[in-house]
């Protein structure tokens, strides 16, 4: 695939990237098997966790969870009133979007403590080995996951199709949790609004977003500080990851939606 060897020109040292397109694979370019640090794409294969937990009735997403007056929901959606990092709310809960790494962790021990077993093994069972993936949970169910790039297209061909969970959850997982709330997402800036699903960070009508152009605005995904990404169009069946090793800075800005963009232009091309 033509697009995919823009990567030759980042800065990075090791990059792998991959397109899922029609159900499946359709390339890679970069090590399949490499290891990464996902860092904050931990964050969509967390939530995938708490979906399972939620369909077998381990735990309820509207339960109490965090500060007072927050759920889980308030939790996996930024919308708790937590800071990035600290238990201590700066807002109530429904009435910001605060980007929480500490939120993200509180629905894990929230999880971990109905499962009455650790997080990260709860994580292994419910979404890592029945998708096949080999990424191991390393600390922070926030930023903790380490895994290659096998393992992330196999979290976006789920994204796309879930056989974990049904889809009727993903679609609310992936939809607007808590709408009209603005804030900022680090290192992009603020966004009125900024929508989030439940744990996966929504297109919707963002401006200037990191999925480029021709992603639609049912697009969701994350980013991670150590210059990876993982987007779901689930409106053209199409779905993009990447991993590096060279943290996030103005390089990504210009390189990701630009590899974006030629991905969907590429795959639409060849439907033609």
């Amino acid at each position: 695939m033509d697009a995919l060897r823009q990567v030759e020109e980042w800065p990075a040292e090791n990059v792998a990237v991959g397109a899922v397109s029609g159900g499946r694979v359709v390339a890679t370019h970069g090590p399949l098997d490499r290891e990464f640090r996902w860092a904050s794409v931990t964050k969509p294969v967390t939530a995938l966790a708490v979906l399972v937990a939620a369909e077998e009735g381990t735990v309820d997403l509207d339960q109490p969870a965090g500060p007072p007056g927050s759920t889980i929901r308030h939790l996996l959606s930024h919308a708790s009133g937590l800071p990035f990092e600290g238990r201590e709310p700066i807002a109530k809960p429904g009435t910001r979007r605060i980007y929480s790494n500490t939120g993200v962790e509180i629905a894990a021990e929230t999880l971990e403590a109905g499962a009455g077993m650790p997080f990260a093994e709860y994580l292994r069972q419910a979404v890592l080995e029945p998708l096949g993936m080999r990424a191991e949970l390393r600390g922070s169910p926030a930023s903790g996951i380490f895994g290659s790039l096998d393992d992330l297209v196999r979290f976006a061909r789920e994204s796309l199709s879930p056989t974990l969970v049904a889809p009727e959850t993903l679609d609310e997982a992936t939809s607007v949790q808590f709408p009209g709330l603005s804030g900022v997402i680090p290192e992009m800036g603020r966004f009125d609004p900024n929508d989030w699903g439940l744990g996966f960070e929504l297109r919707n009508r963002k401006p200037g977003h990191w999925s480029g152009t021709l992603a639609s605005e049912r697009t969701f995904g994350h980013w991670g500080g150590a210059g990876t990404f993982v987007w779901a169009d689930p409106e053209q069946g199409v779905a993009l990851g990447c991993l590096t090793d060279l943290d996030f800075g103005d390089w990504a800005k210009e390189a990701w939606p630009r590899l974006s963009d030629a991905v969907v232009a590429e795959l639409s091309a060849d439907a033609k």
